[in-house]
Order: structure tokens, then sequence, then C-alpha cells
């Protein structure tokens, strides 16, 4: 059965309704986001809101301060699903190199015998608005990541104009999600003023009602209290991010952009004043997603990395190669015998030439043609013997750092004169 890309997806990121919503690994951490809005909301709606129904007598406009909470945390909810369940603007990886930036290591040991490594720039610039801007190469995704693109290592992917990656929202801040992450953390700061306002209209209701103080009011309605103290600590964390990313945007910052380039004294390439900044964010078009997580794999057949020549000649070379020394083995081989036939028939010629000379000289001169052959013989045979082992010396120091096994002419000859003289000895004995 074919898989779908989520099924076969390389990232960390957990899917869910068959690759409908992507969330980052840490998907958990929303139910404690979760807990954190829907807990306080309730508490305020079934403690304090409850109790101000009737407090504005026209039209019972009383009911809007519960109508009011439960819309806004609805909002706030919904824009929290939407940060998380959405892709952040991740890029696709590649399944092999770009082809147009490699470039070939010809210091790889073996020569022209081994294919030379792969090698690509880490970095390289391309322009933004008139500036010259770095784009680094991603060795998990096999890309140039784009600018303001950079590689989450919690989602394992890259993401374009990643701005930081959220445990809160369990998802990476990316370009797609940055607009809804940023209505998210400013709608949280407003219903947490919201809540601590009505919780403290509350007490004072209590205070102007039944003459209370503001002590016996607190003890009343202990649940304002608790309210009031929570939204006061959270406001701030989801208040200070809120203002913190005011500035960046004003300025068209990512949070990761701000913290890695701030001491460098960087020249920002993508400021186009406060307006047209704020323009960029909220009211630009969405771009879709470069990912159909719902759609069926198809398996790329994986291409060999480019190198100076292909398989086939490589698998070519090999068999030229393996041809190569099967003849020179031959033309060893052919060579050795016949230096065995060339000796044979210059032994049979010598012995012949002793035997016709012995028998013109009778049989009284034998011992002494029999020395001297022996001494002729002998010191004919160590003269040349130590002769041709210096001249094949001399020759086979040549050929030590060639790989050709080529047998020389000098060695045969060496081996042909000398069992011809090691022969012609000993048939002179044997005559005489």
């Amino acid at each position: 059965m074919a898989k779908r890309v989520y099924q076969v997806w390389q990232g960390s990121n957990k899917f869910f309704l068959n690759g409908r919503f992507i969330f980052g690994p840490d998907a958990r951490s929303l139910i404690v986001t979760l807990m954190l809005i829907i807990v306080p909301v309730i508490i305020f709606c079934t403690l304090v809101a409850r109790h101000l129904r009737h407090e504005f007598t026209p039209y019972n406009a009383g009911y809007a301060v519960l109508v009011a909470a439960i819309a806004f945390t609805i909002y706030v909810l919904l824009l929290l699903f939407l940060t998380s369940a959405r892709d952040p603007g991740i890029i696709p990886r590649n399944t092999h190199p770009p082809e147009e930036e490699i470039r070939y290591d010809s210091s790889a040991e073996g020569g022209a015998r081994y294919t030379p490594g792969l090698q690509l720039p880490r970095t390289k610039e391309v322009m933004v608005n008139g500036i010259a801007v770095k784009v680094k190469y991603c060795e998990t995704c096999m890309l140039y990541r784009p600018p303001r693109c950079s590689h989450c290592s919690i989602c394992n992917n890259c993401v374009e104009r990643f701005d930081h990656h959220c445990p809160w929202v369990g998802q990476c801040i990316g370009l797609r999600n940055y607009r809804f992450f940023f209505m998210f953390v400013s709608s949280a700061t407003l219903l947490c003023i919201y809540v601590f306002a009505m919780s403290a209209f509350y007490i004072k209701v209590l205070m102007d009602n039944q003459n209370y103080t503001v002590w016996k009011a607190m003890k009343e309605s202990p649940a304002s209290v608790i309210l009031m103290a929570y939204c006061f600590i959270s406001l701030w964390f989801v208040g200070g991010l809120t203002g913190f990313h005011l500035y960046l945007i004003s300025t068209n910052q990512t949070t990761y952009e701000n913290f890695r380039y701030r001491a460098d004294n960087r020249i920002n390439a993508y400021d186009r004043g406060c307006l047209n900044n704020f323009l960029e964010t909220f009211c630009t078009k969405i771009k879709p997603s470069r990912n159909n997580f719902r759609a069926y794999f198809q398996e790329e057949i994986q291409r060999p990395p480019p190198s100076s020549f292909t398989h086939e000649a490589a698998t070519a070379a090999a068999v030229d190669e393996e041809h190569f020394d099967s003849d020179t083995r031959e033309k060893v081989q052919d060579d050795l015998g016949l230096g065995d036939d060339l000796l044979k028939l210059s032994q049979r010629r010598n012995i012949e030439e002793i035997n016709e000379e012995l028998c013109d000289r009778g049989g009284n001169g034998a011992h002494h043609i029999s020395s001297e052959v022996n001494s002729v013989l002998g010191s004919d045979y160590d003269r040349s013997l130590t002769d041709q082992q210096a001249e094949i010396r001399h020759s086979s120091w040549g050929r030590r750092g060639s790989s050709n096994w080529e047998i020389a002419p000098e060695v045969l000859a060496t081996n042909s004169r000398s069992h011809h003289h090691v022969s012609a000895r000993e048939e002179a004995n044997q005559l005489v």
C-alpha cells in the first residue's frame, strides 16, 4: 500500500487526522498551556462574572461580562490552534546535494583511480535590498537556506523566516504562523487584563453594596484575589513578550536575528520603515505551504553524486586493467618459454662442438682439455654473471617505482647464459 508524505516524514513533527494538522515534537506542552488558559477563565466565569450579571441593570448588560470572557477565551484558543497546528514554513529536503554548487577535491589519496571527494562551500552570498547577506548550507536538508531561514534542532526542519521554537505552543514560529503567534500572545495579554479588571471590579462592588472594607471584601471573594494575583504574574510574561515582539515587528527583525546579530552591529537588510514593517507582518498574504503532507509519497531514484567519471567509465577502466594484466602474464610466460628453447639449442650446439674437439685430440689430452674447459667456462661465467647482475640491478632500480611487471630482456639473457655455462661444464666433466 502506498504511503503518504506525513507517514515517511523525516522531521520530528507529529501529525493528526491523517496529516491534516502538524505539531512539533513537544506537542504535549499544549496541554499545560490550555490548562493555564481555561482553568482561570472557568473560575472567573463561575465565581466572579456570575455575580456581576445584575450589576448593570439597563438591558441586563451584566451578562456581557460573562459572554465577553467566554468569547475572548475561544478567540485566544483559536489563535493558539492556528499557531500550533499549521506548517510554520518548512522547506522540503533535497534527496541529493545541489549539483551546481559542487566542487571537486582532487587531493584524495589514490590519484585518478578514486572518485574525488565532493565539497560544498558552507556559505555563499546573496543580495537582499542591495546588501550582501550570507546564507549557509544545511547538511541535514542538503540545501542552501534562503535568507532568514534557520534549521530548528528540535523539529529537525529548515524553517523560513525562523523566529524561535516556542515550547508553550509546541511548534516552531516562522513565516506562516508568526502573525498568529503574535496575535495569540497579545490577545492573551488582553485577556489577563480583562480578568484582572473584572475581578478588581467585583471587589469594589462588594465594598459598595455590603459596606465591607478591602480586607473583608477579599475574604468574601477569595477567587477574585487569586485571579488578580495570577493575572498580574502572567502579565509580566505575556505582556513583556508582546512588547518585545512589537519592537521586533517595527524593526523587521526576528528573535533569532536579534539575539544572534545584536552584538555584531550588522546592517538590517530587511528594515523597510516602521509602517511598512507592520504592513508586511499583518497585511500581506500568507504563502501557501511548500509541503503536501497528505499526498502519496513517490520514491525518487537515488542518483550517485557527480564525479569526474561515471560508473560505466569506471567499470570499463577496471575491465581494461584486467585485460592488461592477463596480457602481461601471457607475454611473460611466452618469453620464458622462448628463453628455455633458446637455452636448450645453445646447450646442444656447445656440447656437439666439445665432442668433436675431444674426438680430434684423442684420449691423451682429455684431462688437460677438461681443466682448460673448466677454467675458461668458469672465468667467463663468473665475469659475465657479475656484469649482468650489475646491469640488471641498475635497470631494476628504474622500474622499482613502476607498476609494469614485464620481465626485462637482460634478465632472460642472463638466465639463459647462466644455464648454458653450468650445463656446458657438467657435460665436459662427464665426457672427460
